[in-house]
Parts: C-alpha cells; sequence; structure tokens
C-alpha cells in the first residue's frame, strides 16, 4: 500500500502547481505516504516534520468532541506566513484512521481545491 499511498499524494500534486506537499499518515502518526512538488525545498526537516504530523492529528482527534453539535470535521485549515496548510480527516464509519495533509503556497486558493478535487478523491481510498 505505501506505493499506492506515495502515487495517490503524488497525483493530488498534480491537480494544481500551487500544492507544495501532500501526505496521509496513519492514525498513529506515522507518515505512510507523501509527495513534494518537483524542485521544492522543505521548510522541515524530516524529524520536523514528524513532529508536524502527530501535533495534527492530536488536534484533529480533539475537534470530534463537538461534533455531535457542529457536524463532522471536513477540514482544518492553518495559515502560516510562509505556507498555508489543512488536514483533512478520513474516516471508516464515523472513525477517524487517518489524516491527510496539505500545504499550498500563500496565493493558492484552497478552499474549491480541497472541496472539489481532494476531498472527492479520499473518498473510499482505504476501503
Amino acid at each position: 500500500m505505501p506505493g499506492a499511498v506515495d502515487d495517490f499524494c503524488q497525483r493530488i500534486l498534480e491537480i494544481d502547481r500551487g500544492i507544495r506537499f501532500a501526505g496521509i499518515a496513519s492514525s498513529n502518526g506515522r507518515l505512510i505516504g507523501f509527495a513534494y512538488r518537483k524542485g521544492l525545498k522543505p521548510l522541515l526537516t524530516k524529524e520536523e516534520s514528524e513532529v508536524s504530523v502527530l501535533q495534527s492529528l492530536m488536534r484533529m482527534n480533539m475537534r470530534t468532541t463537538f461534533e455531535p453539535e457542529l457536524g463532522k470535521t471536513l477540514y482544518a485549515y492553518t495559515l502560516y506566513g510562509k505556507v498555508k496548510r489543512a488536514t483533512i480527516p478520513i474516516r471508516e464509519s464515523s472513525k477517524i484512521t487517518h489524516i491527510f495533509m496539505v500545504s499550498f503556497d500563500l496565493g493558492v486558493k484552497h478552499e474549491p481545491i480541497i472541496l472539489d478535487h481532494i476531498i472527492p478523491r479520499l473518498d473510499g481510498l482505504f476501503s
């Protein structure tokens, strides 16, 4: 499955030239597949990326607390000074089994990409 997940991440990068990174992590925080835009110098080291994945997973799991009242989390978004990042939960039934992380250049209109192109492709990825 890791090769297939890497290929999936690479296909996500092809959606828009402003996508910098696409990665999928398991529910234990392990990055199981990822891809960077060709020629890109990552902003984080591998070790920093692993910490970031764990933090994103913890925050996503905390959001489920109010989902009965607010509805399921579709994605979470953070704007940094150098990059935009989104975390999208991947569920089996109602349980979060993985998270999909994607980063964008600052000028990219991220929401249509996430809602119209990424989330529909995530449905059934692990079924």
